[in-house]
């Protein structure tokens, strides 16, 4: 949370799962309304996978302040988007459907992993008109149900034209999440009989990071679910595999510009079990 920041009061806040596991894998979807006018101005914290967020507010549309850009209403978030801040105001209720993309089915649907890693963009910046289309058709949904199934429908269709990945570079990227970050690039690469520079290039062309930021990427998020479950630095480090807590913090404020103190409170960490049941 960036100083200052008041938490969001999220017993007014409807979060919506799907009734069933996405049948996709490597997809996952949540939606949230506050049907009150309200504003929000909080902090979105780097997680393994591309977020598309279609924004279903009635009045302006949301606002995403990143390192380098501001973007506006429906956006995807890549991967280590690093400092990254939501903010906006509603008069009609603020609403939006969030879609987690791991890097494989992102690199397959959105075709541009590369341009994406570390930036915020407008969804029709990747997606073109049918990003238009999509949220016209989410905005006329009756229910969340609804709303799931129109998104989880689109994805299986641009998943059926997407051009194929490599299969190795799909084993790697387990390996990374399996182990929580933990993994050593030759050992990936000896166990796919690949050099360490075929498997760097193949992987950061397929996902838009290297294997060893992957890497890093993963064990934070590991981290920072435990900080905000109440661990300690000291502990949290320990069990991360970082070197000691200074390590830690080090990681901390790369990937978010702030402390363990302040991802700790993130009120994004704050409702992750319940929006996202299966991380």
């Amino acid at each position: 949370m960036w100083p200052n920041e008041s938490p969001p009061d999220w017993s007014a806040v409807e979060i919506a799962v799907p009734r069933q596991p996405c049948r996709l894998p490597g997809i996952s979807m949540a939606g949230f309304r506050q049907h009150a006018p309200a504003a929000a101005d909080i902090t979105m914290v780097a997680h393994p996978a591309v977020t598309l967020i279609v924004d279903l507010s009635v009045g302006d549309r949301l606002a995403y302040d990143g390192p380098d850009r501001r973007a506006y209403g429906s956006v995807v978030v890549g991967l280590a988007p690093g400092a990254l801040r939501v903010s906006g105001r509603a008069a009609g209720g603020i609403a939006c459907l969030q879609i987690r993309l791991s890097p494989l089915v992102a690199a397959a649907v959105l075709r541009a992993p590369t341009e994406l890693s570390g930036a915020v963009v407008a969804l029709d910046d990747v997606l073109g008109r049918a990003a238009g289309r999509i949220e016209d058709r989410l905005r006329a949904a009756a229910s969340w149900d609804e709303r799931f199934t129109i998104a989880r429908d689109a994805l299986e269709r641009w998943l059926s034209a997407a051009p194929s990945l490599d299969p190795e570079v799909a084993v790697a990227w387990s390996r990374i999440r399996a182990d929580r970050g933990r993994v050593r690039v030759d050992d990936l690469a000896d166990q796919l009989s690949w050099s360490r520079k075929r498997l760097w290039s193949r992987f950061r062309a397929q996902v838009g990071l290297t294997p060893k930021y992957a890497a890093r990427l993963v064990r934070f998020d590991h981290a920072a679910h435990l900080l905000a479950a109440g661990g300690g630095a000291a502990a949290v480090a320990v069990a991360s595999g970082y070197v000691d807590q200074s390590h830690l913090h080090r990681e901390v404020r790369a990937f978010t510009g702030v402390t363990p103190v302040a991802v700790a409170a993130a009120p994004w960490l704050a409702i992750d079990d319940v929006a996202w049941p299966t991380s």
